[in-house]
């Protein structure tokens, strides 16, 4: 007797933003360049999720200036998602939105069998507000110990200290550098930094060998082995483009 097809369900994976919103975004047409970049990603998110059927892949963002909030709340496929422009203008209250990804990482919401989460901060600054007291939040959520966070700094005014704290401090393994903030010196290494993390990063951890359980959370750590810049990204001092922040 044959068996009935069963189709197995698809495990979640989030993939959340951290947008810098304050006022020096709007110089040099730094936000014009960050929505142009995600919105230009998606394409290549989605034929990544389409190749990885196990895994869903579901988009939100949060935006901080004088405050934190979400700007894409709800968890939406990523072939769903219709991305509205970030505004610039006010302060940098970055430690409010590590502590708004702090509550959505909990579970619930956050399924039991999702993969490790996807985490990514774009900053061109210093936080303004409670830094270290978000960062302590986001670390106690055992869903942002197993995720995958990587941060963008825009021009050379950004905190790389805080940067850096906010990925951790990974030691290096054979083959493998410690992971280091990138950083964006222009409108085009920007967008080669958001393609790779929405495209190589969310294939890695779409893929089956960062599921080395069944129940995510008792993963190893750094189980997601991340994928190798393209050579195509440019050298962020690079003199190129209309505008180098």
């Amino acid at each position: 007797m044959p068996f009935p097809d069963v189709k197995l369900a698809n495990r979640p994976l989030h993939f959340l933003y951290l947008c810098d919103c304050s006022g020096s975004m709007a110089a040099s047409g730094k936000m014009q360049a960050l929505n142009q970049a995600i919105r230009q990603s998606l394409p290549g998110m989605a034929a990544v999720a389409r190749d990885n059927p196990e895994a869903r892949v579901l988009v939100r963002a949060v935006s901080f200036a004088d405050h934190a909030a979400w700007h894409i709340e709800t968890p939406t496929p990523v072939d769903q998602l219709e991305w509205r422009d970030l505004q610039a203008g006010g302060i940098t209250a970055m430690g409010a939105a590590l502590q708004l990804v702090a509550a959505a990482l909990q579970t619930p919401p956050m399924e039991v069998r999702a993969l490790p989460p996807v985490l990514v901060l774009i900053s061109d600054g210093q936080p303004t507000d409670d830094f270290a007291g978000g960062l302590e939040a986001l670390r106690r959520v055992p869903w942002a110990q197993k995720a995958v966070r990587l941060a963008i700094a825009l021009g050379h005014d950004a905190d790389l200290e805080v940067l850096q704290r906010f990925i951790g401090t990974e030691p290096a393994t054979a083959g493998r550098s410690p992971r280091r903030p990138l950083q964006a010196g222009n409108a085009t290494s920007l967008a080669q930094y958001i393609q790779w993390a929405s495209t190589a990063v969310v294939g890695a951890a779409s893929m089956p060998a960062s599921r080395v359980s069944e129940t995510p959370l008792e993963a190893a750590a750094g189980n997601i082995p991340l994928p190798d810049l393209p050579p195509t990204v440019l050298d962020p001092t690079d003199d190129v483009g209309p505008v180098v922040w």
